[in-house]
């Protein structure tokens, strides 16, 4: 029988309704929740963030099919801290760990990770966790002692054993997550944190890696030569390519075979890892010796030997982000899965003639962070306002629809990432407090649109001011100057206020000393 137009249209129309309204009746499916922590990669090195240095097309994949953060920032560049501030969305001041040399963070204190298992959630951290003490709010963990080793590392395990993998840390820790993947309660949503050992000092490739970048001549920073002046904390540093890094540690060119059997990172690989690291850089080794470099030849020598040894490490940390998104997209996990990407804190290519972190200044203070989340930020995005990784807690736990816990001290990243109204951020807070390894003296301050303040105490105390739009390398500090009475009251006041919102009396009992 066939119906007359009149009789089908309602039909169909009834049926649709009906479709609607038992979908409209279903509860919303949680989105799953994937964040990947690097370990000291620079912005510098990532090509979504422009660099000429390389390519990391996995990074820019996030990128591309999300949120590209161009003002993301940390509240303390240094990595454990980094990854406390990540998990529990408060301040160092405010989960106690402040530092790598005293500091054991308290897993008993509520984190992002709590929230989302009491929601229902099952969780897991895999990889690098460096917090000095078990993870708490994990269905599962597995985490590499300390800071890690690149080849055959151990990990310890929820039983309280040790395991030692044979392979490289980057891949071995991808292997895993992809392991817990494949073995969750399917039935439940997953946040799953993978915490990457790269590209963390000493850089030393995958054997697939090696000498990828050993044709590039990489331009030096045109401030690789800073005198400091003006700048006292800059000048105390040890933390330069020139005078600080080291031959055999950080660049392989141990004085003797013996001296290089003795070093950790090459006592634990196997005869035919250490073969190809051998091949490889034995050879340079040969080289640098004929060369008998000194002064300036020999600083601009090491720099191009970090830099080829750095970014061919991060070269496998793409790739492996590039493996778990494929994970997830073949699993048909893509469109309700949430990926998050930063690094724990910036890093030194060479600017002020440095490696490392720890500073306020940009290239430590600012990190990479894209983000991806399919039907919710729009493809192509990139965003200019303050975000930090304090946020991160947050925002997770506002993608999942659960209650952002009243101490944490970060906002969700979502509303202006949909379009609703919110307050924008016009002010960042900072405090460094490590008062050790490579001399940079503890301090606070604040970053604006157009200004920083910094407060340095300890080691050496004193102000510096920068205007960031006439001085974006910080190179002149212009605090005492005349001129900028008006401009350094200002932040002074914006500085005590931020101290004041987050309630760290550290820094407001300094605030009132005299520098």
């Amino acid at each position: 029988m066939i119906l007359s137009r009149k009789l089908f249209l309602p039909a169909i129309v009834a049926a649709c309704f009906t479709v609607t309204a038992a979908r409209a009746q279903q509860p919303l499916k949680k989105p799953n929740i994937v964040i990947i922590v690097s370990d000291d990669h620079a912005y510098q090195t990532i090509s979504a963030y422009g660099s000429k240095f390389t390519q990391t097309p996995n990074i820019d994949r996030i990128a591309a099919q999300g949120v590209r953060f161009d003002k993301a920032y940390v509240t303390n560049s240094i990595c454990g801290p980094s990854r406390a501030v990540i998990l529990t969305g408060k301040y160092s001041h405010k989960n106690g760990f402040k530092d790598n040399e005293s500091s054991v963070f308290d897993g008993n204190q509520d984190s992002f990770a709590k929230q989302l298992h009491s929601g229902g959630y099952q969780t897991a951290w895999i990889g690098k966790w460096h917090l000095e003490s078990t993870p708490q709010g994990f269905d599962y963990w597995q985490v590499l002692p300390d800071q890690g080793q690149y080849y055959n590392p151990d990990f310890d395990m929820m039983d309280g054993s040790k395991k030692r993998v044979n392979g490289y840390v980057t891949n071995l820790i991808t292997d895993a997550a992809e392991g817990w993947l494949e073995n969750r309660d399917k039935t439940k949503p997953f946040c799953l944190v993978i915490g990457h050992k790269a590209t963390h000092r000493v850089w030393l490739p995958d054997t697939t890696d090696l000498g990828k970048f050993d044709e590039t001549v990489f331009p030096l920073p045109a401030n690789f030569y800073d005198s400091y002046q003006s700048r006292t904390a800059a000048s105390m540093q040890d933390m330069s390519i020139d005078k600080t890094m080291l031959m055999g540690y950080d660049l392989k060119m141990f004085s003797s075979k013996k001296e290089e059997d003795a070093d950790g990172n090459f006592s634990r690989m196997d005869t035919a890892q250490r073969r190809r690291i051998d091949a490889y850089y034995d050879p340079i080794h040969k080289e640098f010796s004929n060369l008998q470099l000194q002064g300036k030849a020999l600083a601009e020598w090491k720099f191009q030997r970090y830099m080829r040894d750095y970014l061919s490490t991060a070269a496998s940390l793409d790739r492996n982000i590039g493996r778990t998104l494929d994970y997830l997209d073949s699993h048909g996990l893509k469109e309700n899965t949430i990926v998050i990407y930063l690094s724990d804190q910036g890093f030194y290519m060479g600017e002020h003639g440095w490696f490392d972190k720890r500073w306020i200044y940009e290239e430590s203070f600012r990190t990479p962070m894209v983000m991806r989340y399919p039907g919710t930020i729009k493809p192509g995005t990139t965003s200019d306002r303050f975000v930090l990784n304090l946020d991160i807690a947050p925002t997770v736990l506002d993608a999942a629809k659960l209650p952002i816990p009243a101490q944490m001290q970060g906002q969700s990243m979502l509303p202006a990432l949909t379009g609703k109204s919110d307050k924008k951020r016009e002010v960042i807070y900072y405090h460094y407090y490590e008062n050790g390894e490579h001399s940079v003296s503890p301090h606070f301050g604040i970053r604006t649109a157009r200004y920083k303040l910094i407060r340095f105490y300890k080691r050496t105390s004193g102000w510096e001011l920068y205007d960031l739009k006439q001085d974006p390398h910080e190179m002149k500090n212009l605090y005492g100057e005349k001129g900028y009475e008006k401009t350094t009251e200002t932040l002074f006041k914006q500085l005590k206020t931020e101290i004041l919102r987050f309630e760290d009396t550290d820094a407001l009992k300094l605030l009132s000393q005299k520098p």
